[in-house]
């Protein structure tokens, strides 16, 4: 059976650094960092008072106002976003055979504010069960991907993956795979998650797994620098409209990029430690690379996990080392987290976002905030430090993992017609 090939013909993008994606790609071409204060809630008695939030976003200049209230801000955030890129890619919703659409989305926890807000609620009661009817359907993760099939009918596969932060990458390995057998046109896929919240603020610094540079927040994120002491909890969305070749060919449809490869693996060591000699990130590479049919000296640019903690940068360097050998020190090697956070069960899908506009413009963003040599890290590797670099970039791979080692690799092409 011959595969189908996979392009990616619309965009869509809402995190803290802008809310569209010219606005992203602006901030991120320009080193624009997301950070600042935690405005949504006191964060007075916290570890970490600080995080990537999006700016300026009503949900009621998007969603008509019944209709937000019955979404948690992660599912508000997923309809901005797809919406974009539905409408970036031009697709006639009134002809296209919506049997053959689907919507495979990411989130990796879902509606946490929803659950925190009734479960406080309740405790503050007299114990009397009030739970708003709206709970349950708000916070599940996979409303997401349901409001977004209810709004334009899209009939086809719809489901989410949930990963931890591997989650919307995951989702877009799934969305390749359906297109590539021929059982989709069209699926849009992506991931979305708003966890700055009480719950999610103490959970992450109560696990230590946040930076705590409350003086600077714009600075915390630091990947690969020696001065790194976590990640920034970011959120947001970022959307992708996948359409098998021909299909889009056929409507004339603008290609931003190809879809050649995905890959899977487990590191099977900790639930959030990395494996120290990079083991299950090795075979997640290898995997992509045998997936997409090219070899590691094809790579021009990876755009890392890299969180900014002390364990996993130097991980994931080594892994790539011993991956692309020789070869490592000629790739353009960045972390986009350095500027947006981490946005968990998103961060697949806007990192991804990312690496396609790398394809298009012929540049890589920065990684920001380096300031300091990390002795562990080879001074070889090209990480595209505090400033982006112009390059004709044909290939491109994203990297993202999870808690519960979950690792998911995506490797996107310059269209070769």
């Amino acid at each position: 059976m011959e595969l189908k090939r996979v392009v990616v013909t619309g965009l869509g993008a809402l995190t803290p650094i802008g809310n569209t994606i010219d606005e992203y790609w602006e901030g991120l071409v320009h080193g624009k960092s997301g950070a600042a204060p935690i405005s949504y809630f006191n964060p007075e008695k916290f570890k970490t008072r600080f995080a990537c939030e999006v700016k300026n976003f009503n949900a009621t200049d998007f969603i008509d106002r019944k209709e937000a209230r019955k979404m948690d801000k992660f599912t508000q955030y997923a309809m901005v976003a797809s919406d974009e890129a539905i409408l970036d890619s031009k697709l006639d919703l009134t002809t296209i055979n919506k049997l053959r659409v689907g919507v495979i989305w990411g989130a990796g926890i879902g509606g946490l504010e929803t659950f925190q807000n009734e479960v406080l609620n309740f405790a503050e009661g007299d114990g009397t069960p009030r739970f708003n009817p709206f709970f349950i359907p708000k916070m599940i993760a996979d409303i997401a991907p349901g409001n977004i099939s209810i709004k334009h009918g899209f009939m086809g596969p719809n489901y989410t993956t949930v990963s931890a932060c591997a989650s919307s990458a995951n989702a877009m390995i799934d969305a390749l795979n359906y297109i590539r057998l021929g059982h989709c046109d069209v699926i849009v896929t992506g991931g979305s998650e708003a966890a700055v919240t009480l719950a999610g603020m103490g959970g992450f610094n109560a696990m230590h797994a946040l930076s705590t540079r409350n003086e600077s927040p714009e600075t915390a994120s630091r990947p690969f620098d020696a001065t790194r002491d976590g990640f920034v909890l970011g959120e947001g969305a970022g959307a992708i409209v996948l359409e098998e070749y021909e299909h889009a060919k056929a409507r004339g449809a603008t290609i931003y990029a190809e879809l050649i490869g995905g890959g899977l693996s487990s590191d099977a060591y900790h639930m959030t430690a990395p494996h120290p000699e990079g083991i299950g990130v090795i075979a997640v590479m290898k995997n992509c690379l045998e997936n997409a049919g090219i070899s590691p000296e094809d790579v021009d640019a990876i755009n890392t996990h890299g969180t900014s903690t002390p364990l996993g940068d130097v991980a994931e360097l080594i892994a790539i080392k011993k991956v692309f050998g020789d070869h490592a020190q000629h790739i353009n090697i960045n972390s986009t987290k350095s500027m947006t956070g981490h946005l968990l069960g998103a961060a697949g899908a806007i990192e991804a976002i990312s690496s396609i506009l790398s394809i298009r413009h012929g540049i890589v963003p920065p990684t920001i905030n380096h300031t300091t040599v990390d002795e562990n890290i080879d001074p070889s590797l090209n990480l595209t430090l505090n400033k982006a670099q112009k390059r004709d970039v044909k290939i491109v791979m994203s990297n993202t993992f999870g808690f519960g080692g979950h690792n998911a690799c995506v490797v996107f092409k310059k269209l070769d017609e």
